[in-house]
């Protein structure tokens, strides 16, 4: 194979609102050694195949049919409704797109009417809020940001509604920002997504296959590369693989993506290969080259790079060590040559500030640096290439690659898409950026260090940072400690402080459920998180359930943390989060719906004088921590 041409595709789903970068960085890498790529997004085809007028009309034929002679208790509500109101549904789900797409503003003031789109499906949680507020959910949750951002938080439902009805009524794998999530997630075995993929196609299915076929038609492909970063692309993948090769039985498919290279390390089923041929774990530059070059019979299969192939039956992995991984100052510039731009959607999710910013709008995403400059957290996955090995660039070249791709797009937002922003990478990029008299505007995750002082956040902000975001965890400086974060809650306090001072926006990761956590610790992380609200110094958070997993310090060396992993089965095909048991008994599950419940109401301002204790629907501890904490912490900056 000597004249290769190159698709490079992420499968559905991710994020509706701007692509997912892989194929981006990789399309701009081959191009400059002088490759014939082409790259595309099905997952935004899909949805816009899927939600409109035709796509529709085929949904409402597709569910007679599912559901022809069933009594009407039989029926999911969600068919029933969208059946009764399917002219209703028809006529604005294309108008709602193109605002969603920015293309149609003037449509905001119908939307907010609030009698232009039917709200039977996907409105509940609205409803519930607007029943117990006295209606004022809506506007309230808004402020005064106006009618803009009221339509599209209503058009989002909307679409959020359709997409309940696919679920529902025609292929129950289906989300808009996953498919078939749990075929995949840390399942052991390959049975489940082999008998799925050579299962009953739905109509979602048929839809997939239609855009795939045309990608290759259109291409010319004889290489695809598919990437996987989560679960929820492996079965679309799959199906995509399947696809190509029933169309081309000599095109070559590649695996990679963050998926396969957390979960597929263990990999044993040769199943896998009746629809790839390769599968390269851990950062694809080198691989891909690599593997390339062999295509084209100039490097033997033996010096492929972190590549598994199937031979004799047998699935063996070749690591040669004759070539080494591209540095990140050479890994060049992304690109979004062969995405539609123009046809994202800004869908926006409340209460959640920096949710809002992650979904709406198209962000240019860049990397400052490959891996973890910190890499000591015992929850995190240190052991793997993608955050063990640190390799940074100088700030002109990341400069340079933003100014192209600020060209190619004409966008000026970027996301900073690194584990955790380095500080003097950050600082002197943001210099720069100032010093040229750019317009730029970023955000991205940090470190709360105490680097971070008044003086370099007021600078960040200068040069256009809108938002961090950055783990507070536990909340806990005894388990701060023990998960070697190496931060206290104090400091995170003026840190946090600092950047909100500095007019950005922060949003705190928190964590619950540690292996030794107590539920007295966890209602006084939650103290501190409210007084954190209350003194202004965070603005957005989310609640994450601790999960124990393979590649961690936890999972590595549980008895560091007193707990037991329970025993796994034989891994065939994926393998990530890991059971284990807590001598420190806790119902973890019961903490976190009051957790979550007081964070909804931190983050519009609610509840912020009252007992935490109030957010629980059993009795729990008075909390330990003193009342005046962060403030008193504040005052020692």
């Amino acid at each position: 194979m000597t004249d290769l041409k190159i698709l490079l595709l992420t499968p559905p789903m991710t994020q509706l609102n701007t692509p997912y970068p892989a194929t981006a960085y990789l399309t701009g890498f081959l191009r400059m050694h002088h490759y014939a790529v082409e790259q595309r997004d099905p997952a935004i085809e899909l949805i816009l195949a899927l939600l409109s007028k035709h796509g529709l009309s085929e949904i409402k034929a597709e569910l007679e049919a599912n559901f022809e002679g069933l009594s009407e208790e039989d029926v999911p509500y969600e068919v029933s409704y969208f059946l009764e109101n399917y002219f209703a549904y028809a006529n604005t789900v294309e108008p709602c797109l193109r605002f969603l797409q920015g293309k149609d503003p003037s449509l905001a003031i119908r939307l907010c009417s609030r009698k232009y789109v039917p709200e039977g499906i996907g409105f509940d949680a609205l409803h519930q809020m607007e029943e117990l507020e006295g209606g004022e959910h809506l506007f309230y949750a808004f402020g005064n940001l106006g009618t803009q951002d009221k339509a599209k938080y209503l058009a989002s439902l909307f679409i959020a509604g359709l997409a309940k009805v696919i679920n529902e009524g025609i292929d129950p794998r289906f989300e808009l920002s996953r498919y078939g999530e749990r075929l995949a997630a840390s399942n052991p075995v390959f049975d489940d997504l082999h008998d799925s993929i050579e299962g009953q196609e739905t109509f979602v299915d048929d839809a997939l296959k239609e855009i795939t076929l045309r990608y290759l038609k259109e291409t010319g492909a004889n290489v695809l590369g598919i990437t996987l970063p989560f679960p929820g692309n492996v079965y679309a993948g799959l199906k995509i693989a399947q696809t190509a090769k029933a169309f081309n039985p000599e095109i070559k498919v590649i695996l990679g993506g963050g998926y396969v290279n957390t979960e597929l390390r263990s990999l044993k089923d040769p199943r896998v290969f009746q629809y790839v041929d390769y599968i390269s774990v851990d950062d694809g530059e080198r691989p891909l080259l690599n593997l390339l070059e062999h295509l084209k019979g100039e490097r033997p299969e033996s010096e492929l790079l972190r590549t598994y192939v199937l031979k004799n039956g047998l699935i063996e992995f070749i690591n040669s060590k004759k070539t080494h991984d591209i540095p990140h100052r050479d890994v060049g510039t992304p690109t979004y040559d062969g995405l539609p731009l123009d046809k994202y959607l800004s869908i926006c999710e409340l209460p959640n500030p920096m949710h809002r910013i992650w979904s709406d709008g198209r962000w240019n995403k860049i990397t400052l640096a490959h891996g973890c400059y910190w890499n000591k957290c015992s929850f995190c996955d240190v052991s793997l290439d993608y955050i063990a090995r640190y390799d940074e660039a100088q700030a002109d070249i990341i400069l340079a690659r933003m100014e192209a791709l600020i060209a190619e797009t004409g966008q000026t937002g970027f996301h900073f898409v690194d584990e955790a922003a380095p500080p003097k990478i950050l600082l002197a990029l943001a210099q720069k950026i100032i010093e040229k008299g750019l317009t730029i505007t970023w955000w991205g995750n940090v470190r709360f260090e105490k680097t971070f002082t008044p003086k370099v956040a007021q600078i960040l902000a200068a040069s256009g940072c809108i938002a961090v975001s950055g783990g507070l965890e536990v909340a806990s400086d005894r388990l701060l400690k023990l998960m070697n974060k190496g931060v206290t809650v104090s400091q995170v306090a003026r840190v946090t402080q600092a950047f909100t001072d500095a007019g950005v926006l922060v949003h705190a990761y928190l964590m619950y459920g540690f292996p030794s956590q107590t539920q007295s610790e966890t209602i006084d992380a939650l103290e501190n998180v409210r007084q954190l609200f209350k003194m202004g110094c965070i603005q957005s958070g989310y609640w994450h359930r601790f999960a124990a997993t393979v590649h961690s310090p936890v999972g590595k060396n549980p008895e560091m943390f007193n707990i037991q992993i329970a025993p796994q089965e034989d891994i065939w095909f994926a393998s990530n989060d890991l059971d284990f048991y807590d001598p420190v008994q806790c119902d973890h599950d019961a903490l976190g719906k009051g957790l979550n419940k007081a964070l909804y109401n931190y983050m519009q301002g609610i509840g912020l004088d009252e007992d935490v204790r109030i957010w629980f629907e059993d009795k729990v501890p008075r909390p330990k921590v003193n009342p005046n904490f962060i403030e008193s912490a504040l005052r020692q900056a």
